[in-house]
């Protein structure tokens, strides 16, 4: 079966999207994704979609839904590489992508996780 990578960096887990998205392939990194979050302990996932032409309604969603889930096991989900013109598509369907933040690319989105887990002075994380 076809899987997407899941690569771990440090506390952080890269997913980078390189081919056209199905909708078995896409249940599978759902599952694929929550399990690494859990077994490693994940504080943050980078979902690179820059090889992305294109993204439908589908797929929109089903970004939506994985940073949820990671959400509701504590980690937090950038969204890293989106072209101009995916952009613009996921405005006119009307996807917000609610809980999920946005980077230029990877090492900016890694930068983003960071400052989320830098400690305040009371010694409590920013989130």
């Amino acid at each position: 079966m076809e899987r997407i990578p899941i690569l771990k960096m440090g506390n952080l887990l890269l997913v980078t999207i390189q081919v056209d998205m199905h909708d078995r392939l896409a249940m599978t990194l759902q599952d694929d994704l929550t399990a690494r979050i859990v077994k490693e302990r994940a504080r943050g996932v980078l979902i690179d979609i820059s090889a992305l032409d294109m993204v439908d309604s589908f797929i929109g969603r089903m970004i939506s839904n994985t940073a949820a889930m990671a959400r509701i096991l504590d980690a937090r989900t950038v969204l890293v590489g989106m072209q101009p013109a995916v952009a613009i598509t996921l405005v006119e369907l009307g996807l917000t992508l609610e809980g999920v933040s946005t980077a230029l690319n990877v090492e900016r989105g890694i930068r983003l996780l960071e400052q989320a887990d830098d400690p305040k002075p009371n010694g409590r994380a920013r989130h």
